[in-house]
């Protein structure tokens, strides 16, 4: 039986690459997703209600994947 702590570990690494490759896919048959998603990290922000709670941390990461996404595009066969 796998911990929970490593089950929510492996979906996680599993969803990003499964959002990278939509975002890579979209972006190259319909240019401007990443653009959209870009403009709209004002409004992103960390729900929680914790002394951890990190709005500023949020937006970086999701920065990041839209870069990511920039950078690896889809590659053509």
């Amino acid at each position: 039986m796998t911990d929970p702590l490593s089950q929510t570990r492996r979906r996680e690494i599993a969803i990003e690459h499964l959002l990278f490759k939509t975002m890579e896919y979209v972006e190259d048959r319909h240019p401007g997703l990443l653009n959209f998603l870009a403009g709209s990290l004002d409004h992103l922000g960390d729900p929680a209600d914790a002394p951890d709670k990190d709005d500023e941390a949020v937006r970086g990461i999701a920065r990041g994947m839209i870069e990511g996404a920039r950078r690896q595009g889809v590659a053509r066969d």
